[in-house]
């Protein structure tokens, strides 16, 4: 994720902690627990608040290792 000057929208903080989130989709992928959805998350460090952004793509090498790892 690219370092941008980051403000807090609910307390006007410039302190936020980045990560990432993973997720099961619905259906099969949740059966399986798939964690196939990703976000990044960027976190208020003073309130907490946290915004999540979807990554749109990922490797199937990262699917199937999910698979076999569960």
């Amino acid at each position: 994720m690219a370092t941008r000057e980051y403000s807090c929208d609910k307390c006007g903080a410039k302190n936020y902690q980045a990560g990432e989130l993973r997720t099961t989709g619905s259906g099969l992928s949740r059966y399986l627990n798939l964690q196939n959805q990703k976000y990044a998350t960027v976190a208020c460090i003073e309130c907490g608040f946290t915004e999540l952004y979807r990554l749109d793509g990922g490797s199937r090498a990262a699917s199937v290792l999910d698979i076999f790892t569960n």
